[in-house]
């Protein structure tokens, strides 16, 4: 994880008694789920994406959209929701997002996106939960 402290906070016990398996490898090791293993990336009803791990709002259905990689892409997060820092894991220089209440790898971001924006937050969908409206 980032050195940043967070407001939510557990303890590695913790984390894994709250995370599935495949949850706490994608979110506290900052691994990858398999591009299209999740169903998430098929949801379509409005409503919003939260944290797996704390429940804090991240995106907004509206902000949804298919990029064709296999993850959950939006163009744009809810104010203040993300954090970020350079990722330069597998020879690349990628920015990686987390969330910005308790820390937890959510995926990355990218410069190929739809507008308005033209960013793609490309997520994985183990890290998220979905509200509907």
């Amino acid at each position: 994880m980032t050195e940043e402290s967070f407001p939510v906070t557990r303890t590695d016990a913790e984390w894994r008694a709250l995370l599935t398996p495949e949850q706490y490898e994608v979110m506290r090791q900052h691994g990858t789920e398999r591009p299209g293993s999740c169903a998430l990336n098929h949801e379509k009803r409005r409503g919003s994406f939260t944290c797996a791990g704390c429940g804090q709002p991240l995106f907004r259905s509206a902000e949804k959209f298919e990029s064709g990689t296999g993850w959950p892409s939006f163009f744009d997060p809810l104010l203040g929701a993300l954090g970020s820092h350079v990722d330069r894991g597998y020879g690349m220089v990628r920015t990686e997002v987390h969330c910005s209440r308790c820390g937890s790898h959510l995926g990355h971001v990218f410069n190929d996106g739809p507008p308005p924006t033209g960013l793609r937050y490309c997520i994985n969908g183990v890290a998220l939960d979905f509200q509907p409206e």
